[in-house]
């Protein structure tokens, strides 16, 4: 959560930095000069929610489970077109109901076992079966209605209705010899025996709660091993202090930058500042109302806020100019829509007559019509004859909620509306029990929109209020729910846009997500540590967060000088950092389909 969402969207904000340093004792993320050992390291101001990838929601997790396990098909770095990952072909039948994937060859486990179609299969049956087994990746499987592997290299997935994201299932395919050992799926986090078990660039060799997960390369991975010898991702909880570890030289890498500290580091030697545009969003989230499927009821949310009128009055009393401004200085653009403009095939934007704008007189004349008043306090009253006061759940540790939140308390407040900020440093309990009013929420949306849509939709509600659910903040509506089911089985990519707008046409009309902002990816660097490292896409892209492995897969050590070779290097561009030069890789011609254009990761 971390602006954003329960579950997954604990994604984001990660305060990450990366690391090539000198041996230290007790360190677990330092690098040896005298034998060789390089050690990249990431420090991460998010916990890990689970090491198992049916469980994990946080972006720090899922980001893990991208370098440790190869999904069917990957992002390109230059364009994020969709490229082989563990298949390297698929095909559809006529009618669209039956997919064929080849699987590789040359795709091994990191126990020396083969990776096959049967591993694929089982993980997807597996989904299929086992309700706490879906519980991360399961949008992906509830149209699936057989899955076989009639041979080691072919996977075969029949539908029940056409679905347009298999080109697009980000979904880890786990060693079955493994999996199939585990009883509870709920209850197993995969976080007690090392090495772990994967087929991705690197492999999991140690891990301690809220202290770090160790990885080292997977020196049989079919595009080439990393070229660092390690990879650390070590919890930390204060930004600022990753930033003076770069200018020591301590760290490498710094990324999600407030642009304070971004503006200090300009000029700092040996540091490059990267400001690219994001693929996420930052938003304020409306409790609708908990509920869970079963039709009960939870939460203790504000039930003004179940007036759409209130909700489109809070929209006009929000000044995304000043937020853009004040708060991001900037490094961000005015949000619209639900996917970021990044994403141009899927970028939606409010026509004029529809666009709710910064307009405090209208917020105060849509109130008192629909009949909340002020009373002789200038306190804004309900219908029920109480105060309007509400909460907003806040990341403690992210400045740009506390900042939008001073700004929110003054805007409403000259409507007579009472904000009480609730910054906490765990957002996800009073969230996923429906205790809260508004949050600051946000996601990184992944080239193709179909997860950070879905998670809107009814299913993805709770199955009980005892239950998680998939859902981000309870949002449950019949339109919206139709024109999801209608892009989700259409293959015409231009059609399927248009459906994806009127999607968020209809979440932007219902009022229950504001998208106040779309933050740039601000990132620095140490120019004398990292010789090179991919960023996505390749022309101006970032180098954290992207959608694949690339960035720590590709990263060279500058000790290595930043030397190509031939192990399989993504398409997409080199930041040659040493000598301040860009190198664009060769495009590889592929022959697989080509149907993706726009997670979280998913991530």
């Amino acid at each position: 959560m971390v602006i954003m969402a329960p579950h997954r969207s604990l994604r984001l904000l990660l305060a990450s930095v990366v690391t090539v340093a000198p041996l230290a004792i007790g360190g677990p993320a330092q690098a040896d000069e005298a034998d060789g050992t390089s050690v990249l390291t990431v420090a991460v101001s998010q916990s890990v929610d689970s090491l198992s990838p049916f469980l994990a929601q946080r972006l720090v997790s899922t980001s893990i489970h991208r370098l440790t396990y190869e999904y069917l098909t990957n992002y390109d770095a230059k364009d994020a077109r969709t490229v082989p990952g563990l298949a390297t072909a698929w095909k559809s039948s006529p009618d669209k109901l039956t997919w064929t994937y080849t699987i590789r060859s040359d795709s091994m486990w990191s126990d020396g076992k083969q990776a096959t179609a049967e591993d694929a299969a089982w993980t997807f049956n597996t989904m299929m079966t086992d309700e706490n087994a879906a519980t991360a990746n399961g949008s992906f499987t509830a149209n699936f209605e057989k899955v076989t592997a009639p041979d080691p290299r072919t996977l075969v997935i029949r539908l029940k209705k056409p679905q347009a994201t298999m080109t697009a299932l980000d979904v880890p395919i786990v060693p079955k010899h493994v999996w199939e050992k585990v009883g509870d799926f709920s209850k197993f986090n995969n976080d007690k025996q090392f090495p772990i078990v994967g087929n991705g660039p690197f492999v999991i060799t140690d891990y301690k709660v809220d202290q770090y997960v160790k990885l080292k390369p997977n020196k049989d991975f079919w595009r080439g091993a990393p070229k660092f010898d390690e990879l650390v991702l070590r919890y930390y909880k204060d930004g600022d202090a990753a930033v003076a570890a770069l200018r020591k030289g301590e760290v490498s890498f710094v990324p999600n930058l407030t642009p304070a500290q971004a503006a200090s580091l300009k000029s700092a030697e040996n540091i490059k500042v990267n400001d690219a545009p994001g693929r996420r969003f930052f938003a304020l989230a409306t409790n609708p109302g908990a509920r869970a499927k079963d039709g009960r009821k939870f939460g203790n949310g504000h039930p003004a806020l179940l007036d759409p009128a209130v909700r489109k009055a809070l929209f006009h009393a929000v000044d995304r100019r000043t937020i853009v401004d004040k708060v991001f200085q900037g490094h961000a653009v005015e949000g619209e829509g639900y996917i970021p403009p990044r994403f141009d095939t899927y970028f939606w934007k409010p026509a004029t007559a529809q666009k709710i704008a910064y307009d405090p007189s209208k917020a105060e004349q849509i109130l008192e019509r629909a009949g909340y008043r002020k009373n002789s306090s200038g306190k804004r009253v309900g219908k029920d004859g109480k105060p309007l006061d509400f909460r907003i759940l806040c990341h403690a540790t992210d400045p740009h909620d506390k900042a939008v939140g001073k700004y929110l308390q003054e805007w409403w407040g000259e409507l007579g509306i009472g904000l009480k900020v609730d910054c906490l440093d765990n957002v996800s309990d009073p969230w996923l029990k429906g205790d809260y009013d508004l949050a600051f929420d946000g996601w990184s949306v992944n080239p193709d929109p179909d997860f950070v849509l879905s998670i809107h939709t009814c299913a993805a509600l709770p199955a009980t209020p005892k239950d998680t659910g998939a859902t981000d903040n309870f949002i449950c509506d019949k339109r919206y729910d139709e024109l999801y089911a209608k892009q989700a089985v259409e293959y015409d990519t231009a059609q399927r846009a248009a459906l994806v707008r009127q999607l968020q046409s209809r979440l932007y009309d219902t009022g229950y997500m504001n998208v106040m902002a779309y933050p740039n990816a601000v990132e620095a660097y140490r120019t004398d540590h990292i010789a090179s490292i991919t960023t996505m896409p390749s022309d101006g892209g970032n180098i954290y967060g992207q959608d694949g492995y690339w960035s720590w897969w590709s990263a060279r050590p500058a000790a290595d000088g930043g030397a190509d070779d031939d192990s399989g290097s993504p398409a997409g561009m080199w930041i040659g950092v040493g000598a301040a030069a860009a190198v664009l890789l060769a495009v590889g011609v592929w022959t697989a389909a080509r149907r993706r254009s726009t997670a979280d990761d998913r991530e």
